[in-house]
């Protein structure tokens, strides 16, 4: 049976696929959206949720619990923008909630709280950092499943989203087979000059322009 895109997405990594988009000079790499505990990579389609500081004193629904309660599939991973520096978009309520709907991951433009709490459960977060400030009373759900912009990306619902320990990438959902396609030919050529620089050859000449060409190009290795 052939694989599924997620199931290609999987089988990369983050700096091979964001390889694959400088070549196709397409957006998607970030820069400091990493894991706030060790958790393991991500692989899943884009649930995206704005958020924005809150304006007034009545009493809201508590952020991103709307979008957790209508998830319906496994492949899901919530990706949140729009919070307030040093405050909290993410805890451990919210964790809980999303492991219970098979939700695969968190990403962040922004702050978590509960750390060891998301650890506790092997619950995937990324993001730029922790804090303990809450967001109760300082940020609301604006909206979702709408573009967001998440580290200077564009980021829509149903997109691909990779994340590991590099950092994090997202793909659009409409380029997706020929991001695969490239990042693969990337991956077959890298683990080839990785062989030919341990069997002996100089590096200075594995690692020539001329051999990143030739995967631009389609050429084997």
């Amino acid at each position: 049976m052939k694989p599924s895109n997620l199931d290609r997405l999987e089988r990369l990594d983050t700096t091979t696929v964001s390889d694959a988009l400088d070549f196709l000079a397409l957006p998607g790499a970030t820069v400091g959206l990493r894991p706030l505990w060790h958790c393991p990579k991500i692989v899943g389609r884009a649930s995206t949720v704005q958020l924005g500081p809150k304006v007034g004193g009545a009493p809201t629904v508590h952020l991103i619990s709307p979008v957790i309660a209508a998830i319906d599939t496994g492949e899901r991973v919530l990706v949140i923008s729009g919070g307030i520096d040093g405050v909290s978009c993410w805890g451990d309520i919210l964790a809980n909630a999303a492991r219970s709907k098979r939700v695969r991951g968190t990403v962040i433009d922004g702050f978590s709280r509960d750390i060891e709490a998301n650890e506790e459960i092997a619950y995937p977060v990324y993001g730029r950092g922790a804090t303990m400030v809450s967001a109760r009373n300082r940020v609301v759900q604006l909206a979702s499943g709408t573009p967001i912009l998440v580290a200077g990306v564009t980021v829509r619902e149903d997109d691909y989203v990779i994340a590991d320990r590099c950092g994090t990438v997202f793909v659009a959902a409409d380029r997706i087979a020929e991001v695969l396609d490239l990042a693969e030919r990337i991956a077959r050529r890298q683990d080839g000059m990785v062989q030919a620089v341990r069997s002996g050859r100089s590096v200075e000449d594995v690692m020539h322009d001329k051999e990143f060409e030739a995967i631009k190009a389609g050429a084997t290795p």
